[in-house]
């Protein structure tokens, strides 16, 4: 927690240091509001957890996902953005200023900018949870290193299980993508590159239904969702990209969300709460993208200052 008798009372607060929170950072800083960012665990959010991210404006060759994060936060800070290694815990809207407890204090915010993102689905099968770290991933780019000359399964069939699946053919001898349709979500180009990677291969219509071995991953249970039909796989690593939960709970029952847990804004970022506002992932259930979560993010900061500016008037 920032130091000083009225320290802890800033104009603008931001929770979570994924693109759009960095973004909103950048232009409230600009804006010379001296915001804060909790940045959690982990700055750059899910985006600094791809390898490569090719389609962010302005890198031609693409530009590594942690690497981006830093850049955002450079240029933050540069026009006086703070970062605080901290996790909200609980927040409470129903005053201004909004009180936000964390692991390490508490803050009063005039305004609020919810950059939360989301987080991996998992599948809930048994072995899942057991094999975690042994075996079982939701990080290519974390966890892709160990499983050289191994073989792995991916299962998803959007944009990220044939990014990390691609990734993953640097280290693993084969990559198996088991989808539970018989035809990919993913963009054309992905699909096109994994297709004509030699060592990836598809499972169509088929589900996880068991993760399987002894001291690690060994083994998946397969299982034909049209046939029903029932089959051991044999592989030594998991990798499980099939979509995100929104990282809302903190705000359940103080603000509008739909009924899968996404904050519900408006065309500015305001959410149901005047002088709080929603960005990136955990307010965006269609795009989630790198370029249009930054792009939330400074329409979010852009309208808390003109909301600040209302209030003052």
């Amino acid at each position: 927690m920032i130091n000083g008798s009225n320290g802890n009372h800033v104009k603008v607060l931001i929770l979570g240091s994924g693109p759009a929170g960095l973004s909103a950072a950048l232009y409230a800083a600009r804006a010379e509001l001296a915001p804060l960012v909790l940045m959690g665990t982990q700055l750059g959010g899910q985006a600094a957890l791809t390898y490569i991210i090719e389609n962010y404006p302005g890198f031609p060759k693409g530009v590594g996902g942690a690497e981006l994060g830093e850049l955002f936060q450079k240029q933050a800070e540069h026009f006086g953005a703070r970062m605080e290694f901290d996790t909200a815990t609980a927040v409470d809207l129903s005053q201004r200023p909004f009180k936000v407890t964390t692991e390490m204090g508490e803050y009063l915010a005039d305004t609020l900018i919810i950059t939360t993102g989301a987080s991996p689905v998992h599948l809930n099968v048994p072995g899942e949870d057991a094999f975690l770290g042994r075996g079982v991933s939701y990080c290519a780019t974390c966890d892709g290193a160990f499983f050289k000359d191994k073989r792995v399964v991916v299962v998803g069939g959007g944009d990220s299980a044939l990014e990390e699946g691609l990734f993953l053919t640097r280290y693993a001898t084969s990559v198996t993508i088991v989808h539970r349709r018989n035809q990919l979500r993913a963009g054309a180009i992905l699909q096109k590159r994994a297709r004509e990677n030699p060592k990836i291969q598809f499972i169509w219509n088929t589900v996880v239904t068991e993760i399987m071995g002894q001291e690690k991953v060994e083994a998946v249970r397969l299982k034909n969702v049209e046939t029903g039909e029932e089959t051991i796989f044999e592989t030594d690593g998991v990798f499980i990209f099939i979509g995100h939960t929104p990282n809302s709970q903190l705000f359940q029952g103080q603000l509008q969300m739909d009924e899968r847990g996404y904050i519900v804004v408006d065309h500015l970022m305001q959410t149901s709460v005047p002088g709080v506002f929603a960005a990136g992932e955990v307010a965006d259930p269609h795009f989630r993208q790198v370029v249009t979560s930054a792009g939330m993010g400074a329409a979010a900061a852009i309208q808390a200052t003109r909301f600040l500016q209302t209030q003052s008037n």
